[in-house]
């Protein structure tokens, strides 16, 4: 097959009931909506055919294919879909053929982004001299000098802790519950920084949810290992980590029934350690295979809804931070409050970092900034402030020499001190991802999502070119065919062209109060084709007034029976074809804004991209048994050898292109912890970026 060429049914009658059910997980959100039972759809006489395959109807490898019509016939949750092959491959094809997976495989070269919104104590810095943090379910481990990242790519599914070992070699990282069935559950696992190699996995079936906290022991030299699970009761544990490859637990106790945020081991007691959250500071000791607890005694004068984060000061003080901004010292072997430094942050101290020559820096949640004490805990005088649209302070780290390593709550990682101003070193997305789009003739690309920011990159440097915030959520964008404009669609209906370059806004308009799913520009970048959850497409003519683009709507494309998913124009620029949240395939005549109804004649069309996960190029990327909800996206390279696909289950996965068989081998590869949105390659295929939805990351891979 030496073009991109594909042809659908056109479904003339609709079903007779339909039965939809929106996964749209606003947490997790997932914008497909699943056809329910109703009539077959005419299947314009095809029937009569002699079909070459099975023709049942559990999923798309349970199809068939009819040599006399060229067609193929497949099922999606028990719709029937049809495709139709060119004309230069209908006398080969056969139903029963395997397509081969790709001798290209992906490696993740770069991870942007860091988990601070909502994580703590995830931020440290190595011998090595790499900061090591994670996002999504990698944990990276990143060279600020050489602007190098590793990656430890062990866990299945979101990482929510990690602690570094007293040698600085051994890493304990614990991640949630997830899809994997072998090592989908909750767990920890204990791996080499300089290996990467994962020495154990402690604790699958124990623990529920997800790993909230953890501490290795400090004064035996981590012999000890304690983890509180994200349960009713926030189980608390203690394990030998060091016996067998699953490690040994000790005993296990409830911790809190309230919101546990900390635990860390006393350096200077073997057989004592501290965990803080909500309303609590608890005092724990290991004696003879037990534990016990005392509590804190904290003021009920002002009393904090929340003791925020464990700090030990050079003496042997306990240190916590609190939602009142208050820090409060306790001394060693004691439950009472020694002293409180009232009024230390306006809002939460969030973070408290002990400097290797005593001083203390405390991190306020909600100012945003950095106070340095001296041992004696007094104000120096000092203070940092971080700038506002980096966030606030979530995570301190030493860093090298003087520096001090901050990681934000706007997923940032920020370096300075009290005499160099904090600048950004790591830089990404807070809220859910839902575009990436590849600029067309350089390394940069494009993301968009719902905390309101574009932003725009550099795949060589892996830096941020620039940065802009807008009012509204976003859920699509697209560059024209020249790069110089770009397209961003919103969550409320209305969608923006701006200036590649300047940002500069050049037209804004309205179509609907839906999500704008999906915006593609024609490839002679005349035409913009608007995909709506609305159901309707909406296609507009380029035009300038003063030198300034600007758009006219031409007309509106009615027919699909759900909300418009994916879009790929023609090589002519004047027809289109669409996917639908109910597995529908359409094709469109933009010159008069009118479905083209028999879409077999369209089968030797070749197309400008692919895109549509539902075509004969690309219907061989749905594994066996889906529901029609598990592929979210796919691209195939500009070369035409491979594409890329995402799915509900955080893999990205590389087939041979086109993917015209039921049976499509491929590789598949882990490193997002929720549902892949988008997936594109740059403009000269030599990597793939995918977005993961709600772990806000975006992953960089490269061809091998």
């Amino acid at each position: 097959m030496t073009s991109r060429m594909l042809a659908n049914l056109n479904l003339n009658k609709r079903w007779n009931s339909t039965s939809e059910r929106l996964n749209h997980h606003q947490s997790t959100t997932q914008l497909h909506k699943r056809a329910g039972s109703g009539s077959l759809v005419n299947l314009n006489a095809a029937t009569k055919n002699t079909p070459t395959g099975n023709e049942l109807r559990h999923g798309v490898r349970d199809g068939a294919y009819f040599e006399d019509d060229g067609m193929i016939k497949f099922y999606l949750r028990g719709r029937p879909i049809i495709v139709y092959a060119p004309t230069d491959v209908m006398e080969t094809y056969s139903w029963s053929k395997m397509n081969m997976a790709p001798t290209s495989k992906l490696k993740i070269e770069w991870v942007y982004g860091y988990r601070g919104r909502d994580c703590r104590s995830n931020l440290h810095l190595l011998p090595t001299g790499e900061m090591i943090y994670f996002i999504a379910a990698v944990v990276v481990l990143f060279n600020v000098d050489e602007q190098q990242q590793r990656h430890y790519v062990g866990h299945t599914d979101d990482v929510k802790c990690l602690v570094v070992h007293p040698n600085k070699l051994l890493i304990a990282s614990g991640q949630t519950t997830g899809h994997d069935r072998k090592e989908g559950k909750a767990h920890v696992r204990i791996w080499n920084s300089v290996s990467l190699h994962t020495l154990h996995v402690i604790g699958l079936g124990d623990f529920q949810n997800s790993i909230s906290c953890l501490a290795f022991s400090k004064a035996d030299g981590g012999t000890f290992l304690v983890a509180i699970d994200d349960s009713t009761h926030h189980n608390l544990s203690l394990w030998d980590w060091q016996k067998g490859e699953k490690g040994t637990k000790i005993t296990e106790t409830k911790c809190s029934s309230e919101l546990v945020v900390a635990v860390e081991f006393h350096p200077m007691d073997r057989y004592s350690f501290v965990t803080c959250g909500k309303g609590h500071v608890c005092f724990w000791t290991f004696e003879n295979g037990t534990i016990s607890r005392k509590m804190g005694l904290l003021e009920q004068r002002d009393k904090p809804k929340y003791v925020t984060c464990l700090a030990f000061a050079d003496n042997g003080d306990v240190l916590s931070g609190d939602s009142n901004g208050s820090i409060s010292i306790w001394s060693r072997g004691s439950t009472s409050i020694l002293k409180i430094l009232r009024n230390a942050h306006q809002g939460p101290v969030f973070a408290l970092l002990v400097l290797k020559d005593g001083r203390i820096v405390s991190g306020g949640g909600k100012d945003g900034q950095l106070i340095l004490w001296d041992p004696s805990y007094r104000r120096t005088g000092y203070v940092a402030e971080i700038a506002e649209i980096h966030g606030n302070v979530r995570a301190l780290s030493q860093g090298k020499g003087s520096q001090i390593l901050v990681g934000t709550t706007r997923n940032c990682i920020v370096g300075g001190n009290f005499d160099i101003p904090f600048s950004p070193l790591v830089e990404g997305h807070t809220g859910e991802l839902w575009a990436v789009c590849a600029h067309p003739n350089q390394n940069q690309f494009l993301s968009a999502g719902y905390d309101q920011r574009i932003q725009l990159w550099d795949s060589m440097s892996r830096s941020l070119i620039w940065s802009k915030d807008v009012a509204e959520s976003l859920q699509s964008a697209c560059f024209s065919p020249d790069g110089s404009l770009l397209v961003v669609g919103t969550s409320v209906g209305k969608w923006m062209a701006m200036d590649a370059q300047t940002r500069d806004v050049y037209d804004t308009h309205i179509d609907g109060h839906e999500p704008i799913q999906v915006v593609k520009m024609s490839p002679n970048g005349n035409l913009l084709a608007v995909g709506s959850r609305d159901n309707n497409i909406y296609i507009y003519q380029t035009g300038h007034v003063d030198r300034r683009p600007k758009f006219n709507r031409m007309g509106r494309c009615t027919g699909h029976s759900s909300f418009i998913t994916h879009l790929d124009w023609a090589v002519d620029s004047i027809h289109l074809r669409s996917n639908s949240g109910d597995h529908e395939i359409l094709f469109w005549n933009t010159e008069i804004c009118r479905q083209v109804a028999q879409s077999s004649q369209l089968r030797d069309l070749q197309w400008s991209s692919d895109t549509c996960t539902l075509s004969f190029a690309t219907f061989g990327i749905w594994p066996e048994g889906a529901d029609g909800s598990d592929v979210n996206s796919c691209c195939a390279s500009n070369s035409q050898k491979l594409i890329v696909s995402g799915d509900d289950f955080g893999r990205v996965n590389l087939f041979s292109f086109p993917a015209c068989q039921p049976k499509s081998l491929h590789h598949s590869f882990g490193g997002h912890s929720s549902h892949v949105t988008s997936v594109c390659f740059l403009h000269d295929d030599s990597r793939v970026l995918s977005t993961g939805g709600n772990d806000s990351s975006i992953i960089q891979w490269s061809l091998q």
